[in-house]
């Protein structure tokens, strides 16, 4: 697999999601369902967000991806997301886990453990302190912000892939992305208003499995979802702050983007480094 990646590349897997339209089926929190089925739906991809028991297998089956995000956490819902994985593992389509707020609670970090024992996830993504929470660290949360910053989890995601045998996204102010091939992807785009908005990192855990789907290289691909959702968040707040508007304006301008972002403007301000570990 190249360490090296191209501008070109990456937007290739962006009309990927564009012209397949993977379907995506996703066990997320019930804060962030509708947004992050938005998010989806503005890529070009195809969301769907079931839960019941009885249909977990046969959902795995048709999905080209499967997202797992734990967010707003109960047992049903966590037997859910056993059954998912253990589906999507046997099937062989990515898996993707967002460990949201892990290291809050110990019954977090139990579920949590009690996922990482069914299979290791295709990607995990996640702050700074859910990161190095999933990887063993003890490290404060504050619910679903992060008390870390990215680069202070870099040694856990390094960890983490030494666990998983996957690709590990660490997002914040730069996004770090890494895998057992050591390669490490830095992305600097984004813009301070996504974090003002509910559901932009579980959307960006979305956009990862959708890319997933089209590309099987995961560390690829999850630093082409990253890469693509931290322009357009860049673009979108330029509008809307042109405008004159504010982060309620943001979250559609977000939609906006996805769906309208073209080869050019990704291109021109895309800012991605690119090394090993």
């Amino acid at each position: 697999m190249a360490t090296n990646l191209s501008v070109a590349d990456l937007w290739s897997d962006v009309v990927a999601v564009r012209e397949q339209s993977p379907l995506v089926h996703s066990i997320t929190n019930l804060v962030v369902i509708n947004f992050n089925a938005n998010v989806l739906l503005a890529a070009g991809a195809s969301p769907v967000m079931a839960h019941a028991h009885e249909e977990m297998r046969d959902m795995v089956g048709i999905a080209q991806a499967l997202v797992i995000n734990i967010g707003t956490l109960d047992p049903y819902w966590v037997d859910s997301m056993k059954l998912a994985l253990a589906a999507a593992t046997q099937r062989g389509i990515p898996s993707v886990l967002d460990p949201v707020g892990a290291g809050a609670t110990p019954y977090r970090n139990q579920m949590l453990e009690s996922l990482l024992a069914i299979a290791s996830p295709t990607v995990i993504r996640g702050n700074g302190s859910e990161i190095m929470s999933t990887a063993g660290a003890t490290v404060k949360t504050r619910g679903v912000d992060s008390s870390a910053a990215a680069h202070d989890a870099l040694a856990a995601a390094q960890a983490l892939v030494g666990r998983t045998g996957g690709t590990v996204c660490v997002s914040g102010e730069i996004d770090h992305v890494l895998d057992a091939q050591k390669r490490w992807a830095r992305l600097s785009n984004g813009h301070s208003w996504m974090t003002r908005i509910t559901g932009v990192g579980c959307s960006a855990t979305a956009l990862v499995g959708a890319f997933c789907a089209v590309q099987p290289d995961a560390w690829r691909a999850t630093t082409a979802a990253m890469a693509f959702f931290g322009v357009v968040g860049e673009v979108a707040a330029e509008k809307v702050q042109a405008r004159g508007l504010g982060v309620g304006s943001m979250a559609v301008s977000l939609l906006d983007e996805l769906q309208l972002l073209d080869r050019a403007t990704f291109e021109t301000r895309l800012k991605l480094e690119l090394a090993t570990w």
